[in-house]
C-alpha cells in the first residue's frame, strides 16, 4: 500500500473520530447556559489562537523573504 495513501486513510479517520465525538458531546450538553465568563474565555481564547496564528505566518514570510532558515 503506497505510504500517502495509508497516511490520508489514517488522517481522515482521525478527522471521522474527532467530528463523531464533538457532535456526539454536543447532544449530550444539550442546552447548557453560558455564562458572560464562558464568553470571556471563548474571546480570549479566539484572540490568542489569532494572534498565535498571524505571529507566526508573518515569521514564515519574513523568513522566507530574508533566506534565513
Amino acid at each position: 500500500m503506497n505510504q500517502t495513501l495509508l497516511l490520508c486513510l489514517l488522517l481522515g479517520g482521525l478527522l471521522t473520530a474527532a467530528v463523531v465525538t464533538a457532535v456526539w458531546m454536543w447532544e449530550v450538553a444539550g442546552d447548557a447556559p453560558i455564562g458572560i465568563v464562558g464568553f470571556l474565555a471563548m474571546a480570549a481564547g479566539v484572540i490568542a489562537s489569532l494572534a498565535l496564528g498571524i505571529g507566526l505566518m508573518r515569521l514564515v514570510y519574513r523568513s522566507e523573504r530574508e533566506d534565513d532558515e
